[in-house]
Protein backbone atom coordinates (compact mmCIF):
# COMPACT_ATOMS: atom_id res chain seq x y z
CA UNK A 1 0.00 0.00 0.00
CA UNK A 2 1.56 3.18 -0.95
CA UNK A 3 1.54 5.65 2.24
CA UNK A 4 1.51 9.26 1.42
CA UNK A 5 2.05 11.85 3.62
CA UNK A 6 1.45 15.94 3.97
CA UNK A 7 5.04 17.82 5.06
CA UNK A 8 6.32 21.00 6.47
CA UNK A 9 7.99 21.88 3.63
CA UNK A 10 11.22 24.05 2.98
CA UNK A 11 10.51 26.76 0.70
CA UNK A 12 11.97 29.86 -0.41
CA UNK A 13 10.70 33.12 1.01
CA UNK A 14 9.74 35.08 -2.31
CA UNK A 15 9.34 38.65 0.01
CA UNK A 16 12.91 38.03 0.09
CA UNK A 17 14.57 36.01 -3.31
CA UNK A 18 12.56 36.20 -7.08
CA UNK A 19 11.51 32.35 -8.02
CA UNK A 20 13.17 32.63 -11.25
CA UNK A 21 16.62 33.31 -9.77
CA UNK A 22 17.07 30.50 -7.47
CA UNK A 23 15.26 27.65 -9.13
CA UNK A 24 16.66 25.13 -11.76
CA UNK A 25 16.32 22.29 -13.50
CA UNK A 26 17.43 18.62 -12.02
CA UNK A 27 20.88 18.46 -10.83
CA UNK A 28 21.50 15.42 -13.90
CA UNK A 29 20.27 17.66 -16.62
CA UNK A 30 22.16 20.89 -15.45
CA UNK A 31 25.41 21.22 -18.10
CA UNK A 32 28.50 23.56 -17.04
CA UNK A 33 27.19 26.73 -18.74
CA UNK A 34 23.55 26.13 -16.92
CA UNK A 35 25.71 25.75 -13.51
CA UNK A 36 27.27 28.98 -14.23
CA UNK A 37 24.36 30.91 -15.29
CA UNK A 38 22.69 29.69 -11.88
CA UNK A 39 25.86 30.63 -9.79
CA UNK A 40 25.45 34.35 -11.32
CA UNK A 41 21.59 34.67 -11.36
CA UNK A 42 21.87 34.46 -7.18
CA UNK A 43 24.08 33.75 -4.14
CA UNK A 44 21.02 31.58 -3.28
CA UNK A 45 19.83 29.85 -6.34
CA UNK A 46 19.78 25.98 -5.40
CA UNK A 47 22.59 24.86 -7.70
CA UNK A 48 25.01 25.69 -4.84
CA UNK A 49 23.08 23.04 -3.13
CA UNK A 50 22.44 20.47 -5.37
CA UNK A 51 25.35 20.78 -7.82
CA UNK A 52 27.55 23.14 -5.97
CA UNK A 53 31.20 23.46 -7.93
CA UNK A 54 34.33 21.84 -6.77
CA UNK A 55 37.49 23.64 -5.77
CA UNK A 56 40.86 22.11 -6.08
CA UNK A 57 41.33 22.46 -2.16
CA UNK A 58 38.69 20.20 -1.10
CA UNK A 59 39.18 17.82 1.02
CA UNK A 60 37.58 15.58 3.57
CA UNK A 61 36.51 18.49 5.86
CA UNK A 62 35.84 21.10 3.50
CA UNK A 63 34.03 19.83 0.29
CA UNK A 64 31.17 20.80 -2.11
CA UNK A 65 28.71 18.32 0.55
CA UNK A 66 29.97 19.99 3.49
CA UNK A 67 29.74 23.74 1.64
CA UNK A 68 26.03 22.52 0.47
CA UNK A 69 25.37 21.47 3.89
CA UNK A 70 26.56 24.96 5.31
CA UNK A 71 24.46 27.05 2.56
CA UNK A 72 21.50 24.98 3.41
CA UNK A 73 21.92 26.24 7.54
CA UNK A 74 22.51 29.95 6.60
CA UNK A 75 19.53 30.09 4.18
CA UNK A 76 17.51 28.63 7.15
CA UNK A 77 18.59 30.92 9.27
CA UNK A 78 18.82 34.31 7.34
CA UNK A 79 14.81 33.27 6.53
CA UNK A 80 15.50 32.91 2.93
CA UNK A 81 14.22 29.44 3.01
CA UNK A 82 11.66 29.09 5.65
CA UNK A 83 9.26 25.78 6.76
CA UNK A 84 5.97 25.65 6.30
CA UNK A 85 3.91 25.73 9.86
CA UNK A 86 1.21 23.48 8.42
CA UNK A 87 1.34 19.95 7.19
CA UNK A 88 0.50 20.54 3.31
CA UNK A 89 0.49 18.33 0.27
CA UNK A 90 1.03 20.71 -2.80
CA UNK A 91 -0.89 20.59 -6.02
CA UNK A 92 1.72 21.29 -8.91
CA UNK A 93 1.09 22.33 -12.15
CA UNK A 94 3.42 22.63 -15.60
CA UNK A 95 2.27 24.10 -18.54
CA UNK A 96 4.24 23.41 -21.90
CA UNK A 97 4.63 23.23 -25.72
CA UNK A 98 5.56 20.41 -26.92
CA UNK A 99 7.99 19.63 -29.79
CA UNK A 100 4.92 19.60 -31.90
CA UNK A 101 3.96 22.85 -31.13
CA UNK A 102 0.55 21.91 -29.40
CA UNK A 103 0.65 23.44 -25.31
CA UNK A 104 -0.02 20.76 -22.79
CA UNK A 105 -0.73 20.78 -19.12
CA UNK A 106 0.45 18.16 -16.62
CA UNK A 107 -0.41 18.18 -13.45
CA UNK A 108 0.16 16.23 -9.72
CA UNK A 109 1.40 16.83 -6.35
CA UNK A 110 4.36 16.80 -4.01
CA UNK A 111 4.01 14.77 -1.15
CA UNK A 112 6.05 12.64 1.21
CA UNK A 113 5.87 8.95 -0.11
CA UNK A 114 7.18 5.73 2.43
CA UNK A 115 10.90 4.32 0.92
CA UNK A 116 9.74 1.15 0.25
CA UNK A 117 12.13 -1.86 -0.66
CA UNK A 118 10.94 -2.94 -4.23
CA UNK A 119 10.28 -6.60 -2.71
CA UNK A 120 7.24 -5.07 -1.08
CA UNK A 121 5.25 -4.39 -4.49
CA UNK A 122 4.39 -0.48 -3.96
CA UNK A 123 7.51 1.15 -5.91
CA UNK A 124 8.52 -0.20 -8.93
CA UNK A 125 11.56 0.76 -11.27
CA UNK A 126 11.66 0.58 -14.97
CA UNK A 127 15.10 1.24 -15.62
CA UNK A 128 18.48 0.15 -14.00
CA UNK A 129 21.10 2.73 -12.19
CA UNK A 130 24.60 3.22 -11.70
CA UNK A 131 26.81 3.14 -9.01
CA UNK A 132 28.43 6.44 -9.03
CA UNK A 133 25.67 8.77 -9.37
CA UNK A 134 24.03 6.98 -6.07
CA UNK A 135 27.73 7.43 -3.93
CA UNK A 136 27.10 11.57 -4.99
CA UNK A 137 23.50 11.45 -4.06
CA UNK A 138 24.17 9.78 -0.95
CA UNK A 139 27.45 11.85 0.35
CA UNK A 140 25.37 14.99 -0.56
CA UNK A 141 22.07 13.32 1.48
CA UNK A 142 24.23 12.89 4.29
CA UNK A 143 25.72 16.32 5.22
CA UNK A 144 22.57 17.90 4.52
CA UNK A 145 20.37 15.85 5.63
CA UNK A 146 17.25 17.57 3.61
CA UNK A 147 15.67 15.87 0.07
CA UNK A 148 16.21 19.28 -2.10
CA UNK A 149 14.72 17.61 -5.26
CA UNK A 150 11.76 15.80 -5.67
CA UNK A 151 11.36 12.13 -7.32
CA UNK A 152 8.96 11.26 -9.97
CA UNK A 153 6.31 8.86 -9.69
CA UNK A 154 3.33 7.75 -11.82
CA UNK A 155 0.16 6.23 -10.12
CA UNK A 156 -2.95 5.46 -12.11
CA UNK A 157 -6.41 6.70 -11.62
CA UNK A 158 -9.80 8.21 -13.34
CA UNK A 159 -8.73 11.31 -12.32
CA UNK A 160 -10.33 11.00 -9.14
CA UNK A 161 -6.90 12.59 -6.99
CA UNK A 162 -6.66 15.89 -9.25
CA UNK A 163 -10.26 16.01 -8.54
CA UNK A 164 -9.48 16.81 -5.20
CA UNK A 165 -6.94 19.71 -5.66
CA UNK A 166 -8.79 21.52 -7.82
CA UNK A 167 -8.45 25.00 -6.56
CA UNK A 168 -9.82 28.70 -8.56
CA UNK A 169 -7.16 30.05 -6.17
CA UNK A 170 -3.60 31.78 -7.16
CA UNK A 171 -1.08 29.75 -6.56
CA UNK A 172 2.08 30.09 -4.16
CA UNK A 173 4.47 29.91 -6.41
CA UNK A 174 4.12 30.91 -10.26
CA UNK A 175 7.43 31.05 -12.51
CA UNK A 176 8.38 30.03 -16.12
CA UNK A 177 11.43 28.49 -16.57
CA UNK A 178 14.19 28.88 -18.82
CA UNK A 179 12.56 26.78 -21.38
CA UNK A 180 9.06 28.37 -21.23
CA UNK A 181 7.59 25.72 -18.74
CA UNK A 182 5.27 27.25 -16.66
CA UNK A 183 5.39 25.81 -13.15
CA UNK A 184 2.78 26.53 -10.43
CA UNK A 185 2.39 25.52 -7.35
CA UNK A 186 -1.02 25.44 -4.37
CA UNK A 187 -0.63 24.49 -0.51
CA UNK A 188 -3.47 22.23 0.62
CA UNK A 189 -3.16 22.10 4.47
CA UNK A 190 -7.12 21.10 5.54
CA UNK A 191 -6.73 17.81 6.97
CA UNK A 192 -10.01 16.73 4.98
CA UNK A 193 -8.29 17.34 1.63
CA UNK A 194 -5.21 16.05 2.51
CA UNK A 195 -6.85 12.29 4.44
CA UNK A 196 -9.10 12.15 1.02
CA UNK A 197 -6.14 12.51 -0.95
CA UNK A 198 -4.04 10.04 1.15
CA UNK A 199 -6.87 7.83 1.28
CA UNK A 200 -7.66 7.32 -2.31
CA UNK A 201 -3.45 7.03 -2.59
CA UNK A 202 -3.69 3.79 -0.33
CA UNK A 203 -4.14 1.17 -3.02
CA UNK A 204 -1.93 2.70 -5.74
CA UNK A 205 1.15 1.21 -7.28
CA UNK A 206 3.65 4.07 -7.87
CA UNK A 207 6.21 3.96 -10.91
CA UNK A 208 9.35 5.69 -10.73
CA UNK A 209 9.13 8.09 -14.14
CA UNK A 210 12.76 10.19 -13.11
CA UNK A 211 14.68 9.66 -9.93
CA UNK A 212 16.10 6.00 -10.13
CA UNK A 213 19.16 7.00 -8.64
CA UNK A 214 17.77 9.32 -5.69
CA UNK A 215 15.50 7.00 -4.90
CA UNK A 216 17.95 4.08 -4.47
CA UNK A 217 20.23 6.63 -2.63
CA UNK A 218 17.06 7.25 -0.19
CA UNK A 219 16.52 3.68 0.25
CA UNK A 220 20.69 3.26 1.19
CA UNK A 221 20.05 6.52 3.55
CA UNK A 222 17.03 4.53 5.34
CA UNK A 223 19.26 1.38 5.51
CA UNK A 224 21.89 3.40 7.14
CA UNK A 225 19.54 5.64 9.46
CA UNK A 226 18.05 1.94 10.69
CA UNK A 227 21.37 0.56 11.48
CA UNK A 228 22.45 3.66 13.41
CA UNK A 229 18.97 3.69 15.25
CA UNK A 230 18.75 2.04 18.81
CA UNK A 231 14.65 0.82 18.17
CA UNK A 232 12.96 0.52 14.69
CA UNK A 233 10.76 3.78 14.45
CA UNK A 234 8.55 3.53 11.02
CA UNK A 235 7.57 7.38 11.14
CA UNK A 236 11.39 8.61 11.33
CA UNK A 237 11.95 10.98 8.99
CA UNK A 238 14.46 9.15 6.86
CA UNK A 239 11.55 6.37 6.33
CA UNK A 240 10.18 9.11 3.82
CA UNK A 241 11.04 10.87 0.72
CA UNK A 242 9.78 13.72 -1.42
CA UNK A 243 7.98 12.66 -4.42
CA UNK A 244 5.41 14.33 -7.04
CA UNK A 245 3.36 11.87 -7.76
CA UNK A 246 1.07 11.96 -11.52
CA UNK A 247 -1.64 10.19 -13.07
CA UNK A 248 0.01 8.22 -15.99
CA UNK A 249 -3.70 8.96 -17.68
CA UNK A 250 -3.32 12.50 -17.44
CA UNK A 251 -3.12 14.40 -20.71
CA UNK A 252 -0.31 16.48 -20.04
CA UNK A 253 2.13 13.39 -19.50
CA UNK A 254 4.39 13.57 -22.61
CA UNK A 255 7.51 11.21 -23.47
CA UNK A 256 9.93 12.04 -25.94
CA UNK A 257 12.30 9.69 -27.30
CA UNK A 258 16.26 9.63 -26.94
CA UNK A 259 18.22 9.29 -30.06
CA UNK A 260 21.52 7.10 -30.09
CA UNK A 261 24.87 8.36 -31.69
CA UNK A 262 27.64 5.86 -32.17
CA UNK A 263 30.80 7.61 -32.74
CA UNK A 264 34.66 6.29 -32.76
CA UNK A 265 34.38 3.47 -33.45
CA UNK A 266 37.53 1.80 -34.76
CA UNK A 267 36.07 0.56 -38.09
CA UNK A 268 32.51 1.07 -39.11
CA UNK A 269 31.19 -0.20 -42.77
CA UNK A 270 27.53 1.12 -43.76
CA UNK A 271 27.09 -2.02 -45.98
CA UNK A 272 28.51 -4.81 -43.57
CA UNK A 273 26.03 -2.75 -41.10
CA UNK A 274 22.64 -2.85 -43.45
CA UNK A 275 23.82 -6.51 -44.59
CA UNK A 276 24.02 -7.34 -40.57
CA UNK A 277 21.03 -5.79 -39.82
CA UNK A 278 19.12 -7.05 -43.36
CA UNK A 279 19.48 -10.97 -40.98
CA UNK A 280 17.72 -9.32 -38.23
CA UNK A 281 15.11 -6.98 -39.52
CA UNK A 282 12.88 -6.10 -42.84
CA UNK A 283 15.65 -2.99 -43.86
CA UNK A 284 14.79 0.02 -46.81
CA UNK A 285 16.97 1.83 -47.92
CA UNK A 286 15.41 5.63 -47.34
CA UNK A 287 16.09 9.45 -48.55
CA UNK A 288 19.44 10.07 -46.64
CA UNK A 289 18.92 13.83 -47.37
CA UNK A 290 15.79 14.03 -44.83
CA UNK A 291 15.29 16.48 -42.49
CA UNK A 292 14.47 15.69 -38.35
CA UNK A 293 10.26 16.36 -39.51
CA UNK A 294 10.71 14.08 -42.28
CA UNK A 295 12.07 11.59 -40.73
CA UNK A 296 10.19 11.67 -37.47
CA UNK A 297 7.02 11.61 -39.39
CA UNK A 298 8.47 8.33 -41.63
CA UNK A 299 9.57 7.10 -38.12
CA UNK A 300 5.98 7.40 -36.48
CA UNK A 301 4.06 5.87 -40.05
CA UNK A 302 5.77 2.97 -39.41
CA UNK A 303 5.88 2.49 -35.64
CA UNK A 304 2.18 2.17 -36.14
CA UNK A 305 2.60 -1.49 -37.39
CA UNK A 306 5.54 -2.42 -34.90
CA UNK A 307 9.27 -1.83 -33.87
CA UNK A 308 10.63 0.96 -36.37
CA UNK A 309 13.68 2.63 -36.41
CA UNK A 310 16.00 4.81 -38.23
CA UNK A 311 19.14 4.79 -39.28
CA UNK A 312 21.68 7.20 -40.41
CA UNK A 313 24.85 7.70 -41.69
CA UNK A 314 26.45 10.75 -43.40
CA UNK A 315 25.20 10.26 -46.78
CA UNK A 316 22.99 6.85 -46.21
CA UNK A 317 19.82 5.96 -44.35
CA UNK A 318 18.13 2.92 -43.32
CA UNK A 319 14.47 2.22 -41.82
CA UNK A 320 14.43 -0.97 -40.13
CA UNK A 321 11.02 -2.49 -39.00
CA UNK A 322 9.40 -6.34 -38.67
CA UNK A 323 12.15 -8.06 -36.43
CA UNK A 324 12.95 -11.42 -37.85
CA UNK A 325 13.50 -14.36 -35.89
CA UNK A 326 17.23 -15.08 -36.60
CA UNK A 327 17.08 -11.98 -33.64
CA UNK A 328 15.76 -14.27 -31.03
CA UNK A 329 19.37 -15.51 -30.22
CA UNK A 330 20.40 -11.69 -28.99
CA UNK A 331 16.94 -11.41 -27.08
CA UNK A 332 17.73 -14.98 -24.60
CA UNK A 333 15.94 -14.18 -21.66
CA UNK A 334 13.78 -11.66 -22.02
CA UNK A 335 10.16 -11.33 -21.47
CA UNK A 336 7.94 -10.56 -24.56
CA UNK A 337 6.90 -7.94 -23.26
CA UNK A 338 10.67 -6.47 -23.07
CA UNK A 339 11.32 -7.83 -26.90
CA UNK A 340 8.51 -5.69 -27.90
CA UNK A 341 10.21 -2.67 -27.09
CA UNK A 342 12.17 -0.76 -29.68
CA UNK A 343 14.57 0.35 -27.33
CA UNK A 344 15.66 -3.32 -26.26
CA UNK A 345 15.36 -4.13 -29.73
CA UNK A 346 17.45 -1.91 -30.79
CA UNK A 347 20.39 -2.02 -27.68
CA UNK A 348 20.48 -6.17 -27.96
CA UNK A 349 20.42 -6.84 -31.68
CA UNK A 350 21.94 -3.90 -33.63
CA UNK A 351 24.22 -1.94 -30.88
CA UNK A 352 25.16 -5.55 -29.16
CA UNK A 353 24.66 -7.89 -31.77
CA UNK A 354 25.74 -5.85 -35.26
CA UNK A 355 28.07 -3.08 -33.68
CA UNK A 356 29.56 -5.12 -31.03
CA UNK A 357 29.38 -2.59 -28.62
CA UNK A 358 29.47 -4.58 -24.82
CA UNK A 359 26.83 -3.57 -22.39
CA UNK A 360 29.55 -2.13 -20.39
CA UNK A 361 30.66 0.22 -22.85
CA UNK A 362 27.11 1.25 -23.06
CA UNK A 363 26.97 1.82 -19.73
CA UNK A 364 30.20 4.06 -19.79
CA UNK A 365 28.78 5.64 -23.06
CA UNK A 366 32.25 5.29 -24.38
CA UNK A 367 30.98 4.77 -28.04
CA UNK A 368 27.42 5.89 -27.36
CA UNK A 369 25.87 9.05 -26.42
CA UNK A 370 22.38 10.31 -26.32
CA UNK A 371 20.45 13.49 -27.43
CA UNK A 372 16.63 14.58 -27.52
CA UNK A 373 16.12 16.26 -30.69
CA UNK A 374 16.33 14.33 -33.78
CA UNK A 375 17.79 17.13 -35.89
CA UNK A 376 20.78 17.53 -33.33
CA UNK A 377 21.50 13.65 -33.40
CA UNK A 378 21.09 14.12 -37.65
CA UNK A 379 23.89 17.11 -37.31
CA UNK A 380 26.22 15.01 -35.27
CA UNK A 381 26.04 12.35 -38.11
CA UNK A 382 26.35 14.48 -41.04
CA UNK A 383 29.12 16.85 -39.78
CA UNK A 384 31.60 13.79 -39.46
CA UNK A 385 31.25 13.37 -35.46
CA UNK A 386 29.38 9.91 -35.64
CA UNK A 387 29.62 6.62 -37.15
CA UNK A 388 25.61 6.19 -37.25
CA UNK A 389 23.17 7.83 -35.02
CA UNK A 390 19.60 5.91 -34.69
CA UNK A 391 16.00 7.86 -34.50
CA UNK A 392 13.62 6.62 -32.50
CA UNK A 393 9.83 6.72 -31.93
CA UNK A 394 8.89 7.42 -28.08
CA UNK A 395 8.25 4.53 -25.41
CA UNK A 396 4.45 4.51 -24.48
CA UNK A 397 3.66 4.81 -20.79
CA UNK A 398 1.36 1.81 -20.92
CA UNK A 399 4.70 0.05 -21.95
CA UNK A 400 6.89 1.61 -18.86
CA UNK A 401 4.15 0.64 -16.60
CA UNK A 402 3.45 -3.11 -18.16
CA UNK A 403 7.52 -3.47 -17.22
CA UNK A 404 8.02 -1.84 -14.10
CA UNK A 405 4.46 -4.18 -12.84
CA UNK A 406 6.32 -6.90 -13.83
CA UNK A 407 9.65 -6.43 -12.18
CA UNK A 408 11.84 -5.92 -15.29
CA UNK A 409 13.74 -2.92 -16.66
CA UNK A 410 14.51 -1.23 -19.77
CA UNK A 411 17.88 0.25 -20.79
CA UNK A 412 19.30 3.14 -19.49
CA UNK A 413 17.34 6.35 -21.40
CA UNK A 414 14.51 4.39 -22.70
CA UNK A 415 12.34 7.41 -21.42
CA UNK A 416 12.29 10.94 -21.20
CA UNK A 417 9.41 12.23 -19.71
CA UNK A 418 9.42 16.33 -20.67
CA UNK A 419 9.51 18.43 -18.81
CA UNK A 420 11.31 17.63 -16.32
CA UNK A 421 10.18 18.75 -12.44
CA UNK A 422 12.02 22.05 -11.07
CA UNK A 423 14.24 22.23 -8.28
CA UNK A 424 13.41 24.38 -5.33
CA UNK A 425 10.15 24.62 -5.70
CA UNK A 426 9.53 22.56 -2.17
CA UNK A 427 12.54 20.61 -0.44
CA UNK A 428 11.88 18.13 3.22
CA UNK A 429 14.38 18.51 5.60
CA UNK A 430 14.77 15.71 7.70
CA UNK A 431 15.76 17.63 11.09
Amino acid sequence: MADIRPFHALRYNLQRVSASQVVTQPYDKITPAMQDKYYAASPYNLVRVILGRREQADNTVENVYTRAAALGREWRQEGILQQDSEPSIYAYSQTFKAPSGKTFERRGFIALGRVEDYSAHVVYRHEQTLAKPKADRLDLLRATRAHYEQLFLLYEDSGEVDALLATPNEPAIDVTDEYGVAHRVWQFSDPNVVNAVREKMRDKKLVIADGHHRYETALNFRNECREKAAASDPEAPYEFVMMTFVNMNDPGLLVLPTHRVVHSLQSFSFDEFKNSSNQLFEVEEVEPGMDSARATALLEKKGRSGTALLALAADRALLLHSPKSAGAKYLEGLSARQRSLDVVQLHKCLLEGVLKLSEESIRNQQNLSYVREASEAILHVRQGKANLVFLMNACPVQKVRDVALAGEVMPQKSTDFYPKLLSGLTAYGLD
